[in-house]
């Protein structure tokens, strides 16, 4: 993996730097050598956050952690997109797109794998993608929400995250 680090409000000293690439350097086993990962380390007074991007074909897996100590969040980041890499890898790999960034022995690991069930739908006045790969994307961005476009209506529409770990979808209604 390639892995490129920058700061705000923070010096990326050669300690901070070997830290991030050694704790990153961990998730090396699921990607190729060409994957490129960004990191941004940050802080604001008291908080100290990283926040860690990898682009792939047709998805984005990012997470990220704030602390008081920036090398306990670089630990905790790491479990983050470790852990969300195996819950969503059979969606991530059955993905014809996605499936060169990993890496063959990742792919052919088997993991438990629960089923993303939308449980409510709402009506409400992007990227192509079907409402599956909208949770998807939302659940690797870290966000509650997820805007996009229905490849199967070409209308906006929206995916929510709710409480119990379940999810809702809103489409537009136009009158």
């Amino acid at each position: 993996m390639r892995c490129t680090i920058t700061g705000r409000n923070i010096e990326v000293t050669p300690a901070l730097k070997k830290a991030v690439e050694d704790k990153i350097g961990k998730l090396d086993r699921y990607f190729r050598p060409d994957t490129d990962v960004n990191v941004r380390l940050s802080v604001q007074k008291e908080a100290q956050r990283i926040e860690v991007t990898i682009p792939i074909k047709g998805n984005t897996i990012r997470a990220e952690e704030t602390s008081n100590d920036m090398y306990n969040a670089i630990d905790k980041v790491e479990e983050i997109i470790e852990r969300q890499l195996k819950k969503y890898k059979t969606k991530l790999i059955s993905k014809k797109q996605s499936a060169p960034q990993f890496t063959d022995a990742f792919a052919e690991e088997a993991y438990d794998d629960s089923e993303i069930k939308i449980v409510k739908s709402k009506q409400f006045a992007v990227k192509p993608m079907d409402a599956v790969e909208a949770c998807i994307q939302m659940e690797l961005l870290g966000h509650s929400f997820f805007v996009f476009l229905n490849a199967h209506t070409d209308e906006v529409n929206v995916v929510y995250k709710r409480s119990g770990n379940t999810y809702g979808l809103i489409e537009p209604v136009f009158e």
